[in-house]
C-alpha cells in the first residue's frame, strides 16, 4: 500500500508504472460459461496499447472526445484507458439512455469515435451516430454477423487489437506514427488536463458535459486511500466487486483506486445476481447505492419472517444489542457475552452470506435511509457513507471506518475543502473539482464560482467535523439508485401527450418515478361530449375510461424517456394547479413543494 495518488501527473502514468510490477497476477474478471476467468495486467496493458493505437489510426488526436457505451467489462476499462493514453477525453453513455440522448452527447461532446459494446446497443446507437458530422467511426466490442445499412464505419475490437500488437505495430503504414513513443507522448499529459466528459442533467432538462481532469480523480483516489488505510493494511490481496454502471462518476474513478492499489476487479452480472456474485467472489469493498441497501433490507427481514421462532428471537436480539452499541450505550456484563455469541451465531452467518470477507459496503450517490443503515450496521455489515457530486471527481466525504455516524455523509476527502454560505449551501473547493461544463460557459459561470462549486445541497458541519445533508436547493430528483433526474424535462414530455395538461412528477429518494397529472381541459370537455357526460373533473377521474386514456399517454411519453425516467405509476389530481390555489407561481411555475404537501397521501399510495 505505498502507492501515492498526488506524484502521478495523470492516471494513464500510473496504470503502467502498476502494470510493470504486478506482470502476470489476474487484475479484471468477468463471467463467462458460469465461471469468471481474467484478465493479467500484461494482458490488459497489451489490449491498452493496441486499441490506442487503433484510434490513432482512425486520426483520433489528443483532446478528441470518444463516447464509450458498454456495460461493466474488462474492455470498458481498457477503452477507457487507451483513450486516456492519448491524451483524447473519454465520453462515458448510459446503456439505458435513449437515441435522443447518444445523439445530443455525441454531437455537443463533438465525439469523433464511439465504442460500443452489442448489437442491440448498436441499434440505439447508430442513428446518433449517423446524424453527427464529427463522429465517423464505431468500434464494436462483441462479434456477431449482424450488419447495418448506414454509412458509419463500423469496425471490430478483436479485428483492431490484433492488428495493432507491438510487432505489428513496427510494419504500420503510416508514417506519422510508426515511431510514437507512448511513454514520451504520456509524459505530456498533465494533472489538469480533462481526462473524460460525464454528462449529467441540468435543473433545465438539459445534459451538461462535466470535465474532469486527471487530477480530479486521482486526487480522489488519494483521499480513499486514506479513508481506507486502517482497513487495507497488510492485505496481500483486495477483491472489489464492481456493479454500478462505469459511466457513473462514482464507479468510474472508482476503478482508477483499484487500480493503483493493485486489486482485482470482478465485474458483477448484474443486480439479479448480486448477491450471488458476493457470494462467489467474496469482495473484500464493494460500493453501491441506497437502492441496493433498502433491497437488503427487505431481502433479510423477509427471509426472518420464515424463520423459526429460534432465529427470529437470534436476529431480534442480535439487532437490539447492536443499535445498542451503536449509539454508545453501555453492554451489562450479560449483554457483552451475549452479544459476543450473536457475532458468531448470526453477524458471521450474515457475512458468510455476502462472500464472508468483507471490509467495507461504501453507499453513495443519494442520502442512505439512517433506519435502513442501522439495521445493517447492526447485523455486522460494515457500512460506510458518502457524499458527492460528478462535479466533485465525485467524492467530497465518507464515514471513516473508525467511527460510523449513520446519520452524516462523513469526514471531508484529503485535499477537499468544505465551506458553508450565508444561505446554507455546501460550497466545494480542492483539485477535485471539475474544470467546468464542456461548451457551457454560462451554466459553469453559476455552478463554479470564484474556485468553489455550489452544490445545491443545504447542510452543516458538527463538532467532530462531520458533515449533515439537511436540504436540497437545487430541483433535481436523486432516485435510491443515484440516478440524477431533471424532473422538468419529464414534466415537458408528459404534457407534450394531448390527454395531460398538467404535470408533476416524484422520485426522490426512492426507487422509480411516479406522477401527478392534470388532465387536459381540452381533452376533458371532448370526452365529455362524446360521453354525454356533465361530471366535474373529481368525478370524471374516476372513470375508467379516463384513467385508461391517461394511462395510454403515460406509456407513449415513457417512450421518449430513459429507463430511469419513466412514469410507473400515476395519481390524478382533484383539480388543476393555479395560483389561486397557490400550486403556481406568478410566473406560472409549479410550486412543488405546495403540491407534494397536498397530495402526500396519494403519492405514498403510488409506492
Amino acid at each position: 500500500m505505498s502507492i501515492k495518488f498526488d506524484k502521478y501527473n495523470n492516471i494513464i502514468t500510473m496504470f503502467f508504472e502498476k502494470s510493470k510490477i504486478m506482470k502476470d497476477k489476474p487484475y479484471l474478471w468477468i463471467k463467462n460459461n458460469n465461471k469468471f476467468e481474467s484478465l493479467s495486467w500484461e494482458e490488459v496493458e497489451i489490449s491498452v496499447k493496441s486499441v490506442a493505437r487503433s484510434l490513432l489510426d482512425l486520426g483520433i488526436l489528443k483532446g478528441d472526445r470518444v463516447v464509450i457505451l458498454s456495460e461493466n467489462r474488462p474492455e470498458w476499462q481498457i477503452a477507457d484507458l487507451a483513450i486516456m493514453s492519448i491524451g483524447a477525453i473519454t465520453v462515458p453513455v448510459y446503456t439505458t439512455s435513449t437515441t435522443a440522448d447518444y445523439s445530443h452527447v455525441i454531437n455537443h461532446s463533438g465525439a469523433r469515435c464511439m465504442i460500443i459494446s452489442s448489437h442491440e446497443l448498436c441499434l440505439k446507437a447508430l442513428p446518433a451516430v449517423e446524424s453527427s458530422s464529427d463522429c465517423k467511426s464505431v468500434i464494436k466490442i462483441n462479434e456477431d454477423d449482424h450488419s447495418y445499412n448506414n454509412p458509419v464505419n463500423i469496425l471490430q475490437w478483436n479485428d483492431l487489437v490484433e492488428k495493432n500488437t507491438d510487432d505489428a505495430w513496427k510494419n504500420i503504414e503510416s508514417e506519422e506514427y510508426k515511431n510514437y513513443d507512448f511513454n514520451e507522448e504520456i509524459k505530456s499529459i498533465k494533472r489538469s488536463d480533462t481526462a473524460c466528459i460525464i454528462y449529467t442533467s441540468g435543473t433545465g432538462g438539459n445534459p451538461k458535459g462535466v470535465m474532469l481532469s486527471h487530477g480530479a480523480m486521482l486526487s480522489n483516489c488519494a483521499g480513499a486511500k486514506i479513508l481506507l488505510q486502517n482497513l487495507l493494511e497488510g492485505m496481500d490481496e483486495i477483491k472489489f466487486l464492481s456493479w454500478l454502471p462505469l459511466s457513473h462518476s462514482y464507479e468510474h474513478t472508482l476503478q482508477f483506486f483499484t487500480l493503483g492499489i493493485g486489486a482485482q476487479v470482478y465485474y458483477a452480472e448484474g443486480i439479479d445476481k448480486l448477491v450471488v456474485n458476493m457470494g462467489e467472489v467474496s469482495p473484500h469493498f464493494m460500493t453501491a447505492v441506497p437502492r441496493f441497501y433498502d433491497s437488503l433490507h427487505t431481502r433479510i427481514s423477509q427471509g426472518l419472517k420464515k424463520q423459526g421462532k429460534l432465529s427470529q428471537s437470534l436476529f431480534s436480539n442480535t439487532l437490539r444489542l447492536g443499535k445498542k452499541k451503536y449509539n454508545g450505550e453501555k453492554l451489562s456484563f450479560v449483554e457483552n457475552i451475549t452479544n459476543n455469541i450473536l457475532d458468531k451465531l448470526v453477524r458471521r452467518k450474515v457475512n458468510k452470506r455476502f462472500g464472508g470477507s468483507l471490509k467495507a459496503l461504501i453507499s453513495g450517490g443519494s442520502a442512505l435511509n439512517f433506519e435502513v443503515g442501522l439495521y445493517l450496521t447492526a447485523l455486522g455489515l460494515p457500512l460506510l457513507q458518502g457524499y458527492g457530486q460528478t462535479e466533485t471527481a465525485p467524492v467530497v466525504s465518507a464515514n471513516p471506518p473508525e467511527k460510523v455516524k449513520l446519520d452524516t455523509v462523513g469526514k471531508l476527502f484529503h485535499g477537499v475543502k468544505v465551506k458553508i454560505a450565508d444561505d446554507g449551501e455546501i460550497l466545494v473547493s480542492g483539485e477535485n473539482i471539475m474544470n467546468g461544463y464542456w461548451n457551457d460557459p454560462d451554466a459553469t459561470s453559476k455552478t463554479l464560482i470564484d474556485g468553489w462549486i455550489h452544490t445545491g445541497d443545504i447542510g452543516e458541519i458538527d463538532a467532530d467535523g462531520y458533515i449533515r445533508i439537511t436540504d436540497r436547493k437545487k430541483d433535481i430528483i436523486v432516485l435510491s439508485g443515484g440516478d440524477n433526474i431533471s424532473p422538468q424535462r419529464v414534466e415537458g414530455i408528459l404534457c407534450l401527450e394531448p390527454e395531460i395538461g398538467q404535470a408533476i412528477v416524484i422520485g426522490d429518494k426512492r426507487r422509480h418515478l411516479v406522477g401527478l397529472l392534470v388532465p387536459s381541459e381540452d381533452f376533458l370537455k371532448e370526452w365529455s361530449q362524446r360521453n354525454e357526460s356533465e361530471q366535474n373533473l373529481e368525478q370524471i377521474q374516476k372513470d375508467s375510461g379516463i384513467q385508461k386514456a391517461i394511462s395510454e399517454a403515460v406509456s407513449r411519453a415513457n417512450k421518449s424517456l430513459s429507463v430511469i425516467e419513466q412514469v410507473r405509476r400515476f395519481a390524478l389530481a382533484e383539480g388543476p394547479f393555479t395560483v389561486d390555489n397557490e400550486m403556481l407561481t406568478p410566473t406560472m411555475k409549479n410550486r412543488r413543494h405546495k403540491i407534494l404537501d397536498h397530495y402526500q397521501r396519494q403519492i405514498d399510495e403510488l409506492y
